[in-house]
This record gives structure tokens, C-alpha cells and sequence, in this order.
């Protein structure tokens, strides 16, 4: 299912393979890849716990570089989507080697990578965290009698993807672009147009991470999330979308429809998402005649305030989403090695452009030149 798709709806898909999700990485084995990428970084990598999921699994975070312009870079929020977390240690390797290039963006960036930000879901291959009701009550003793957030499952769904054994949270639902927001029980069960809560610990996690990175460095410069979608086309051609992209999450604050946010209308600058945006887009298509060039752009016009992304975007971050295409049941190997080096490359071209600054002489406009994702081939 996309990242931001209603969770009630279902999106065809004629693929029910039951692939293994052998060749991704599970907790035990990001911790290990994490103390050995730290270890032989030689100080260009830290390695710290930033928190704890519902389950007291350690949330991680990586940082590599000193400079002033601050990435966020964070992977399965949902835990089903897997190909993020194997292209964030690929790349964590690759900007602590001792090459000019890696040291050059060292010296101008601060990046810091949230890998595996729902260890409770990533272990059961699942979307949701495993958090019930009963205990947002019990962390938050105001919301007793508040309807569930609508964003919570208690029951089983089971269609083409996996969204594990129940009760269960969609994190990536229950952020709010005020940082400060305590839960009150008037705004549930709230929707997908209006913010989230921060009543689960990982929502909590990232967004502890965001504000540390605010208080130190003035501003998130760059927020990154990877993410998996279903299976879809480019529009107006035959070819299956690889990798879509979408700076776009919630109305311009400056505009009508978008002026319940107009508190946020100096922090937001949707110019620059669509330029790191383009600089992914212009790298994978610089592969010529291969599936790295089938790259589309995610549904537009949206409005929700409640994911990571909405939020950090009204609070002056530039955003991209990366959304590589199926969920890792349905893929075989060849095809998790595509995903991973295209969210690779794409992240690679919109690290090192923000470094030397070339992003800024990208034209936005030519985002709204992306072609969009099609539900269907043109035959």
C-alpha cells in the first residue's frame, strides 16, 4: 500500500508471491553492521540510541560529518519497507571512507540517519508498531474515553500486504508540525487532513531527534523519508514505476488551501523540496535506457499533517519521499538489488548537491515536469 494511501484502501496488484525477506536486514544484524561501520569509520561515524520503540527495542541513529547544513535521513517507519535501511548502511560506508569527494561533503554536512525507526514492526515484517489503545491511555491518562485514533487497527486485515498481527499503530500517522503538541482528547479521533499526536514512542523518537538537531543547529536543512508503494506505471507509458518521488504533502501554507497553516508560512519552502527533489530525479535518469530512468511523481494535492513529512515540511525542512515500488514479500532478489541502488543513487545525488550547493541553481519548475504514477499501462 503507499505511505499515504487511506489504510481501508486496497490497490490492485495481480503479484502474490511469497518471497523470503532473506537479503534485507533484521534487527540483530543492523546492530552488528552499525558497530562495525562505527569501528572502522576511524571517528567519521557515531552510532548513538536515541530512544526505544513500543517493545524497548533501541532506536539508532548514525552521524557522519560536521558541517553547518543539517539531513535526516529516516527508514522503516513502517516496518515492511525494507529497501531504505539496506541503502542507508551502503551509503553510511560510503561517506566515511577516506576518498576527497566523502570528505568534502564530511566538512559541509551534518547527516544523520535514523535506520530502522520501527524495530517492532521491521522484526514482524509488518507496517504497524505493535502498541495497543490501553497503553496510549496508560502513557497518556487524558485521552481515557477518547475514541481511538483512526490510525490504530485492532483487528486483522490481510489482502496483498502485510500488515501483521494486530492491534497496531501506523506511525507514520501521529506526527504534528507543533513539536510541542501534548494529546488532548478533543482531537481524536482526528483524520488523515488533520495532524497526529506523537502518543507513539517512535513518532516521539524522531521527532526528540528533529528538535536536538533545531536546538544545535538552527534548522533541518533536508528530511528524507524512504518508504515502499504498490505496484504502479509512469503515466502514459507501459513501463513499471522503479522509484516515485514527491516533495508535496501538505497545502502552501501562503495559499487559501493551505492557510490553516499559516502559522508555518515562513518556515515553508516547497521551492526547495522540488529542487532536491529534481536533483534525485536528474541522477537516475542520467542511467540512459534502464529501469533507473522509470521514476514517476507520488500523488499530488495532498494534505496530511500527520506524517513525518507534512510535518518537518511546515516546519522549514526541505522534503523527499522515496517510494521504491512492491513490498518485500513480493520480491526476488534481482529486484531487491534494483530498489536498493536506485534509493542509493537517488539519496547519493541530493547528499552531494546540497553539499556544494549546486541543488540551489536546479529550476523547481521542472518537478512539475516528472511524469505522474499511473494506476494502469497505456494498453
Amino acid at each position: 500500500m503507499p505511505a499515504y494511501a487511506v489504510e481501508t484502501t486496497s490497490q490492485p496488484d495481480s503479484h502474490h508471491h511469497d518471497y523470503s525477506i532473506s537479503g534485507f536486514i533484521d534487527y540483530s544484524e543492523l546492530q552488528k553492521k552499525l558497530n562495525q561501520i562505527e569501528k572502522t569509520s576511524k571517528g567519521a561515524v557515531h552510532v548513538e540510541v536515541a530512544g526505544q520503540s513500543n517493545k524497548g527495542l533501541d532506536i539508532y541513529t548514525a552521524t557522519v560529518g560536521t558541517g553547518d547544513k543539517v539531513i535526516l535521513i529516516q527508514s522503516e517507519i513502517h516496518g515492511n519497507e525494507k529497501t531504505g535501511t539496506v541503502a542507508i548502511l551502503n551509503l553510511l560506508k560510503t561517506l566515511s571512507n577516506n576518498s576527497k569527494e566523502s570528505k568534502q561533503i564530511r566538512d559541509e554536512l551534518t547527516i544523520v540517519f535514523m535506520p530502522m525507526m520501527n524495530p517492532d514492526a521491521s522484526e514482524g515484517d509488518k507496517r504497524r508498531n505493535s502498541m495497543t489503545w490501553s497503553e496510549a491511555v496508560e502513557d497518556f491518562p487524558q485521552l481515557a474515553g477518547a475514541t481511538p485514533s483512526w490510525n490504530y487497527l485492532d483487528r486483522g486485515i490481510s489482502q496483498s500486504y502485510n500488515y501483521g498481527e494486530n492491534p497496531g499503530f501506523d506511525v507514520n500517522r501521529d506526527f504534528n508540525p507543533d513539536l510541542n503538541y501534548v494529546p488532548q482528547a478533543a482531537d481524536f479521533p482526528g483524520a488523515s487532513n488533520t495532524p497526529g499526536w506523537f502518543i507513539t514512542p517512535e513518532s516521539q523518537v524522531s521527532r526528540d531527534v528533529y528538535k536536538s538537531l533545531q536546538a544545535e543547529y538552527g534548522k533541518v536543512d533536508v528530511f528524507i523519508d524512504l518508504h515502499h508503494q504498490g505496484m504502479y506505471y509512469v503515466d502514459g507509458t507501459d513501463d513499471e514505476v522503479t522509484l516515485s518521488l514527491s516533495a508535496q504533502f501538505v497545502p502552501d501554507p501562503t495559499t487559501p488551501e493551505g492557510s490553516k497553516y499559516a502559522e508555518y508560512a515562513d518556515n515553508y519552502d516547497y521551492d526547495f523540496s522540488r529542487q532536491l527533489n529534481v536533483a534525485a530525479y536528474n541522477e537516475l535518469q542520467s542511467y540512459g535506457n534502464s529501469r533507473f530512468k522509470n521514476i514517476s511523481l507520488y500523488s499530488q494535492g495532498l494534505d496530511l499533517p500527520g506524517t513525518a513529512l507534512g510535518s518537518y515540511a511546515l516546519n522549514g525542512s526541505g522534503t523527499v519521499l522515496f517510494e521504491v515500488r512492491g513490498q518485500t514479500q513480493m520480491m526476488g532478489q534481482k529486484e531487491k538489488g534494483l530498489l536498493v541502488k536506485s534509493v542509493e543513487r537517488g539519496l547519493s545525488a541530493i547528499v552531494g548537491s546540497v553539499a556544494d550547493g549546486s541543488v540551489e541553481i536546479l529550476n523547481p519548475e521542472d518537478y512539475e515536469k516528472i511524469p505522474l504514477t499511473s494506476y494502469s499501462p497505456t494498453n
